[in-house]
């Protein structure tokens, strides 16, 4: 038993300290995440959601923090205490989420990797197994260092997550692992290969056939049957391929400009998911920042889920010399973590995507 533990207690809070730093690399998208779990009936609570950032960095550096105290083998009662709370807890959520369908994707991972709902649920559920094994053997729990060390480890560890959340909320993730990194052409990251999986479906066509309901089951044709329709379930059996870049449209009055402007040789594109949560300060810099791109060739236009009012307001307000297109705000918010927040482009591929703190560093060739 004792070695069990220990090779468990390891495992475990390693696993731990990679989930939390995963999101603690973004803050911002964990606490999107709880905005989805505090609104969508999952948690119910959404009187929570003016705070889901706090609770979002809360939540992650005591995830990062109980992984080191497991390894470290400090406050052994308080940590396995906390560590089963969280589990059961999040076993429960999962559970919820993926029975009724609330929240398709966890965010344990943040987008480094995604998981089903079931999937999540699965995984918790190990872990669950894991720490009652860690719970059951806690007394061969030990210090693996002197206790001052110890202290001292855990010193550097919380300061380490402050400093580190600290950067990333004024600048932008460090690892970047959504389909929008600099790098990434969105065109590409929207094409379907040709021999990618399709969904398959199956279908319950209900019939009236002499008084009689009948269900015939079929993947998709209509069933040849003497009889009266009366209705028909559909059921996903397999999901398809879905690319890595969806729902991403740049839309004025109706019609798509996307797949022009993503040909655009020079693009620069001002991000502003919720005008009314924007630092509006800022667009008296990102309007010298628009007039010399401007000068220098590009063209610029501005990407918002806010209404026509509010962006006109604003071209007047700040004299923008650009025009904003609508664009879903989740897809926004998956492509820059700030608000404002800006990108480069070179014929859809990001060439420069900074916070609205980091604008000077941006260079137009």
């Amino acid at each position: 038993m004792k070695y069990l533990v220990g090779v468990v207690r390891i495992f475990v809070g390693i696993l731990f300290i990679i989930s939390g730093f995963i999101k603690l690399n973004d803050p911002v998208g964990f606490s999107f995440k709880l905005e989805e779990y505090f609104s969508q009936g999952v948690l119910d609570l959404p009187f929570l959601t003016p705070y889901a950032l706090a609770i979002s960095i809360l939540v992650v550096v005591v995830e990062v923090m109980v992984g080191v105290m497991l390894i470290l083998g400090y406050k052994r009662k308080i940590t396995v205490w906390t560590l089963l709370a969280m589990i059961i807890f999040f076993t429960f959520l999962t559970f919820y989420s993926a029975y009724f369908n609330k929240v398709t994707d966890c965010g344990c991972f943040g987008d480094a990797i995604k998981l089903t709902p079931w999937e999540s649920f699965t995984k918790d559920v190990v872990l669950l197994i894991l720490i009652l094994i860690i719970y059951a053997g806690r007394k061969y729990i030990t210090p693996l260092v002197k206790p001052h060390t110890v202290k001292a480890a855990l010193m550097v560890s919380l300061l380490a997550c402050i400093g580190y959340v600290y950067y990333v909320l004024n600048h932008l993730p460090v690892i970047d692992f959504r389909p929008y990194e600099i790098g990434k052409n969105i065109e590409e990251g929207m094409s379907v290969p040709e021999n990618a999986p399709k969904a398959i479906f199956e279908y319950k066509w209900k019939f009236n056939v002499n008084g009689n309901e009948e269900i015939y089951i079929t993947n998709g044709a209509y069933p040849t049957v003497d009889g009266e329709y009366i209705d028909v379930e559909t059921k996903e059996m397999q999901a398809g391929y879905e690319p890595p870049v969806h729902d991403f449209t740049v839309e004025q009055e109706g019609e798509d400009f996307a797949s022009s402007l993503l040909q655009e040789p020079k693009l620069v594109m001002v991000i502003a998911y919720d005008l009314r949560k924007s630092n509006l300060d800022v667009f008296k810099e990102i309007k010298s920042v628009a007039e010399k791109a401007l000068k220098a060739g590009y063209k610029v236009i501005g990407m918002s889920a806010s209404g026509p009012d509010q962006t006109t307001f604003l071209k007047k307000e700040y004299g923008l010399g650009f025009d904003f297109y609508f664009t879903d705000e989740t897809t926004l918010k998956t492509i820059v973590r700030s608000n404002p927040g800006v990108l480069v482009l070179e014929k859809g591929t990001i060439k420069q995507k900074v916070h609205y703190n980091d604008l000077e560093d941006l260079k137009f060739d």
